[in-house]
């Protein structure tokens, strides 16, 4: 199955236009914003954008498994594009794994 990666910014934009407010959003959110430099995100806020992860993709995605992989500067560099790239990645196995019944066997 194809996972649409603008569905997934979409969705990531909307979350973050909560977390952050309006204010906290100058402009367009694209693939290649930045959480810090661009969102000036606090590591409150990435927490919550956890949550909201969690919420929306449940346990097919792991955000934690996507920052654990980077050192602390990569982490403060962090594009959108990168957990969009990540989400999509997750959901397409959790698509293509073998307990996942596509049709009547």
């Amino acid at each position: 199955m194809h996972v649409d990666q603008a569905s997934i910014l979409a969705d990531i934009a909307e979350m973050l236009r909560a977390i952050l407010g309006d204010a906290g959003v100058d402009g367009e959110i694209t693939m290649a914003t930045r959480f810090q430099d661009d969102l000036e995100m606090e590591s409150i806020d990435i927490i919550s954008l956890a949550g909201r992860l969690q919420v929306r993709y449940g346990d097919r995605v792991n955000f934690a498994q996507l920052i654990a992989g980077l050192d602390l500067e990569s982490v403060r560099q962090l594009r959108v594009g990168q957990l969009v790239e990540h989400i999509a990645a997750a959901l397409g196995r959790a698509d293509a794994s073998p307990g996942k019944a596509s049709t009547p066997a």
